[in-house]
């Protein structure tokens, strides 16, 4: 037999190279994110880092910002445990941090106080160096909106309206307590002033005055059982109990705002829409955040994140935000049903857009001939030698009124019309559905705006640019939410949310142009 030799060694050994770089393929992301993040200048980002005085020394900056971003490119998103777990394992992230290990907390310091005011600024530069490099054409700007799942507790909703309801509910008591406690003071020849409406500081005012006039104190009040209140502790206990209440609800109103009619109790921001993926199957609204990207050649150009549950209230910060980053509109944005409405195709016109927004009823108004071709519809109506409108029966139509919009930025106002006489008409089962003689609502102005968006999107760009819309902007959204798995926020507040779209929109960004330069050299 041979003899069987056995070799001992240490697999544990060091071993060359030294440099981590010599680990990674030529080709790495990692190495083309360094070369390209070092064309940009990060410090001036990094200024406001307090200057370090006492203890152990600072990471170095630039470094975890580069850390960052990469991790939110090759993720999608990150967590902060996952970008320290990653800096102590992952080759790429021990390479831009050079063997140093961040803990979370400092990375969550890092994102949260530093990039917090200057993430649309670096957004800004990142892009326009992307831009410059692929030649992104930016008056073609495919647009569209989702809503993302805010990181709030399902069932803590706040409604406006409700709120008001109970207001006015709280009101009618405070009258009916002060009108007993005017009853009750009637001999001393001080009395409430009675309203219909009452504010905090009145209420706290009248409490204080009564405690004044019957000389109250507090701590002589009795409670529980075996013991009765007098008729001055229960008023006075009334009036403290209210004006907490009308505190409340006074802060709630405000919390929402002008713009919006609920939030979250324990995300104040967040607003509950419908969200398209019903997971809980009872078609309930959840916290959410409205989301809105606009992509010029597959690279997210603008994002923007908005507390309105619709599109169309989005389009015009959207388009202002482009502005103030490049200077100029965008000639062509393309955008679904979502976005066509008066005031937006007005403001179009104002700054020089053309109108490729669709409408609400623009698929049913292009592919239904027999809706489209409708005799009875009123902008098919005939208009005589007079300028009458008349029914298919030959009946006129007179003005009854002008009707303004409700929520119209541009003062739009509705024409209603009535017929003169619909007695006897052969056509009224199919003309009209109730009583008395028929009437319409027309704006010419928007049915005009409606006939050049069907030209707009009808013709061969039209087609080409609907298209493209369908492939980038909803691609965009399909890729961040199903290949890279970011389906609900993470942070809480407007500004964090900002911050975290910010950041998620710039990984997407970083990751299409890699992915571009790695297709040129494989073509080459």
């Amino acid at each position: 037999m041979k003899k069987i030799t056995r070799t001992y060694s240490n697999p544990k050994q060091a071993v060359l190279p030294i440099l981590i770089q010599d680990y990674l393929d030529i080709c790495d992301p990692v190495l083309t994110f360094d070369r390209f993040m070092g064309e940009i200048d990060l410090e001036k980002y990094l200024k406001e880092i307090p200057k370090h005085e006492v203890g152990r020394l600072r990471y170095n900056p630039v470094s975890m910002l580069k850390t960052i971003l990469f991790g939110f490119m090759t993720n999608g998103y990150v967590s902060l445990r996952e970008l320290e777990d990653s800096c102590k394992v992952n080759l790429r992230f021990m390479y831009l941090m050079d063997h140093e290990v961040p803990s979370y907390r400092t990375f969550g310091y890092f994102i949260n106080e530093i990039l917090s005011d200057s993430i649309e600024k670096l957004f800004c530069d990142i892009n326009q160096k992307i831009f410059e490099k692929e030649h992104t054409d930016l008056q073609h700007l495919y647009i569209d909106g989702s809503k993302f799942e805010a990181n709030a507790n399902k069932y803590s909703w706040v409604w406006k309206k409700a709120t008001e309801k109970s207001r006015y509910r709280l009101f009618e008591k405070i009258t009916s307590l002060f009108q007993e406690i005017n009853l009750e003071l009637q001999y001393t020849g001080i009395k409430f002033r009675i309203n219909t409406e009452y504010s905090p500081e009145y209420l706290k005012e009248a409490a204080s005055k009564y405690v004044e006039i019957w000389h109250l104190n507090e701590t002589t009040f009795v409670a529980g059982k075996g013991h009765r209140k007098s008729v001055q502790q229960r008023h006075y206990e009334k009036l403290k109990e209210y004006l907490s209440k009308l505190n409340e609800y006074v802060e709630k109103i405000q919390i929402c705002g002008d713009g919006r009619n609920s939030y979250s109790k324990t995300d104040h921001s967040a607003t509950f829409m419908r969200i398209k993926k019903d997971y809980m199957g009872n078609d309930q609204l959840l916290p959410a955040y409205n989301v809105q990207v606009g992509v010029a050649d597959e690279y997210i150009a603008v994002v923007d994140v908005n507390q309105y549950r619709s599109d169309m209230d989005c389009f015009i910060p959207l388009m202002n935000k482009f502005h103030d980053i490049y200077g100029f509109y965008p000639k062509y944005p393309v955008a679904d049903a979502g976005y066509g409405s008066y005031n937006n195709y007005i403001f179009c016109e104002q700054n020089g857009l053309e109108k490729y927004m669709k409408f609400p009823m623009f698929k049913k108004e292009t592919t239904d001939k027999n809706y489209h071709e409708d005799p009875f519809r009123a902008v098919n109506f005939k208009i005589d030698g007079d300028g009458k409108m008349r029914c298919p029966n030959g009946k006129g139509f007179h003005l009854q009124y002008r009707k303004a919009i409700k929520g119209n930025a541009y003062g739009r106002e509705e024409e209603i019309y009535q017929c003169e006489d619909c007695s006897g008409c052969p056509y009224a089962e199919k003309c009209k559905k109730g009583e008395g003689n028929r009437t319409v609502r027309v704006n010419q102005e928007l049915t005009k705006m409606h006939q050049e968006v069907i030209q707009n999107l009808e013709s061969i760009q039209g087609a080409l640019l609907r298209m493209n819309r369908s492939i980038q902007a909803e691609g965009t959204f399909g890729i961040i939410k199903n290949d890279r798995w970011y389906k609900r926020i993470v942070r809480r507040g407007i500004k964090s949310v900002q911050l975290e779209v910010y950041l998620v929109s710039l990984g997407h960004n970083l990751y299409k142009f890699h992915n571009k330069q790695m297709k040129i050299k494989s073509v080459a």
